[in-house]
Order: structure tokens, then C-alpha cells, then sequence
């Protein structure tokens, strides 16, 4: 019997269970059920990728917050990224196949309007947005390519305006008020496609410079392009994903060097339209968005850290004036 089918016997109990337990949820529950298909997606994709001979080789994270940044609470406010990445044991940089890499992506974010409890006329909506994505990473002739495909879900069905409002509790700050909630974005799924294509250039021992351009068509459309430039040896010859947000890199496969590297990058991006800024509700997108970056990696023995600040400039007719958020990672091994 083939790998495939060996596959599909493992997984069609779970798939027959899934279906009967999913088919009697209430039509409110959407949650639930994005959750349980995506339980059962990541199921197979495990089994089919250690049949294939894979073995999750990385995992990276960032979290993103303007508390850590302006310390606001508004607009691009709060978000994470995580990935987990299958492939070959002991690769560590980017294979030549396409598909040989595989990296799973889970995002969130919150996006909210400058003021929670009685936002301003004109301000952008709230909105939660939770995505589930499958990309691969590889090279050729030096060039580097990032290709992949997110299911954004948005709306109050993410469940993520819930878990701003228990948090700001616990906090003792101001939470989104019930009329706020009440007017953010609908409930919908949102395929996204991205494509990111770059190159590394090395300028010394200790410098790299990458320029990159990046398509994105789905929850938001745009075509964007920009560069980053490193310095030092920590994040070198390592896989990095960009996080959607900042557009900081975040280390995925990591190589053992220690010491500090420091990177500063911007972009630019030609803007068609936003799910986050609904036109038919009134909201004018900003035909370009800029962002500018900095951070420092530390990498020591058992522990590796980073920090960095992204300003990014105005999306939306009235926004008035871009932010800064703060980007953090710390990894502990004990």
C-alpha cells in the first residue's frame, strides 16, 4: 500500500468523528468548528510529513505590541506570530525543492480604533483576525522565495475581542466598550496568498543587506518592497519569517553562534484594499503604507532574546498620525 493510502486509513476515523461532531454544532458556533477542522488538518499534515520522511525542525515566535513600542492601545495594537517548520532532518538553511520545507503559520492579531470605550467618528473599526496558513521556503540560483497560503478568519467569531476584554480586566485598563464590539468587521474567511522573494547579499564578514518584494492578495491586497540589513553573525544563514505586521524576521532554524547582531529594514507597499477598512462601510485606504524597523538579537548559551521597534505609517483616511510597536521573542532552555 502506498504512503497516501497508508495515510488515509490512519486518518479517516478521525475524519468520520470530526464531521458527525461538527455537523451538530449550532450554526453560531463557527469557532468551534475552524478549530476542530484545523485539529484535523494538522493531524494529517503531521502523519503525511513523517511519512514523507520530515521532521519539525524549527519554530519560531514573535509577539507584537504598542504597549511595548508607544505605549498606546490602538490601531495595529496587538498580534502574534508563531511557526513550526517540518523538513529534513538537520537542514538548517533553505533547501533548492520547492515544498521540502514546510512551514506551518498561526497568526493573531487585534486591531482596534485609538479610543476602546467611544472611538472617535471616522476611526477605523475594531477587528480580531486569527489565520491558519501552510507556506514552504527554498532557494535557487540565490534567490529566495517564500510561498504560501493563510485561511484569515475575522470577526467576533475569533473570539480574540473576548480575550482583549478578560486581559484588560485583569490589567485594570479600559476595555472595548459593547458598542465598540458591537460595530467591529463581520465574520468571514478570508483565503490570503503570499509570496516574498528576496536576496542576501554580503557586504564584509559581519554585514548583510537583503532586498526583498513581497505580493499579498486576500484579507489585504497590496504589493510591497523593501530591504533589510544585518549586523553581526547571530540570524546568518538561518531560516527568518517575516512577520506581517512589523515586518520584522524572526528566527525559525537556528544556528548555535552566540553574541549580538543588530538590523534595521523598511518597506513600502502599494495598497489595492483592506478587509480591516471596510470601503462599503465608509473607510478610505491609504493608497501606500511605509514601515521602518530596528532591533537587536542576543543569543547566549541556553537563552536568546529579541527586541525591536516598527514605525508604521497611517493605512486609513483621518488615522492622522502612524505608531510604533514593539516586537519581543525570549527563548529559555533549560
Amino acid at each position: 500500500m502506498s504512503d497516501r493510502g497508508r495515510i488515509f486509513l490512519v486518518n479517516a476515523p478521525r475524519l468520520r468523528y470530526a464531521t458527525f461532531a461538527l455537523g451538530g454544532v449550532e450554526k453560531g458556533d463557527r469557532m468551534i468548528r475552524v478549530l476542530g477542522f484545523f485539529a484535523l488538518g494538522l493531524s494529517v499534515f503531521a502523519t503525511q510529513s513523517i511519512a514523507e520522511g520530515r521532521t519539525q525542525i524549527g519554530y519560531g515566535r514573535l509577539i507584537q505590541n504598542d504597549f511595548i513600542g508607544d505605549g498606546q492601545d490602538r490601531w495595529r495594537t496587538g498580534s502574534v506570530a508563531s511557526s513550526r517548520v517540518w523538513g529534513p532532518e538537520g537542514q538548517v538553511g533553505l533547501p533548492q525543492a520547492f515544498g521540502e520545507l514546510l512551514e506551518f503559520r498561526i497568526n493573531a492579531e487585534i486591531i482596534a480604533p485609538d479610543n476602546l470605550v467611544t472611538p472617535a467618528a471616522g476611526d477605523r473599526p475594531y477587528a480580531g483576525s486569527l489565520s491558519f496558513g501552510l507556506h514552504t521556503h527554498y532557494e535557487r540560483s540565490n534567490i529566495e522565495y517564500a510561498v504560501g497560503l493563510d485561511m484569515v478568519l475575522t470577526g467576533e467569531m475569533t473570539l480574540l475581542g473576548d480575550f482583549q476584554g478578560a486581559l484588560h480586566d485583569l490589567l485594570g485598563v479600559d476595555k472595548a466598550s459593547d458598542s465598540t464590539l458591537a460595530s467591529q468587521i463581520d465574520n468571514a474567511v478570508h483565503p490570503t496568498a503570499v509570496i516574498e522573494v528576496g536576496r542576501t547579499f554580503s557586504i564584509g564578514e559581519q554585514v548583510e543587506l537583503r532586498p526583498f518584494v513581497e505580493a499579498r492578495a486576500g484579507v489585504e491586497t497590496m504589493l510591497r518592497a523593501g530591504a533589510d540589513i544585518s549586523f553581526g553573525r547571530v540570524g546568518s544563514d538561518e531560516l527568518q519569517v517575516r512577520d506581517p505586521v512589523s515586518g520584522q524576521r524572526y528566527r525559525v532554524i537556528q544556528n548555535p553562534e552566540e553574541g549580538f547582531s543588530f538590523v534595521v529594514g523598511g518597506d513600502i507597499a502599494k495598497v489595492r484594499d483592506s478587509a480591516y477598512l471596510p470601503e462599503a462601510d465608509g473607510y478610505t485606504v491609504n493608497d501606500t503604507r511605509s514601515r521602518l524597523r530596528a532591533g537587536v538579537h542576543w543569543q547566549g548559551e541556553t537563552t536568546n532574546i529579541f527586541y525591536g521597534v516598527t514605525w508604521l505609517g497611517e493605512e486609513f483616511e483621518g488615522q492622522g498620525e502612524g505608531q510604533v510597536v514593539g516586537s519581543l521573542r525570549l527563548n529559555l532552555n533549560f
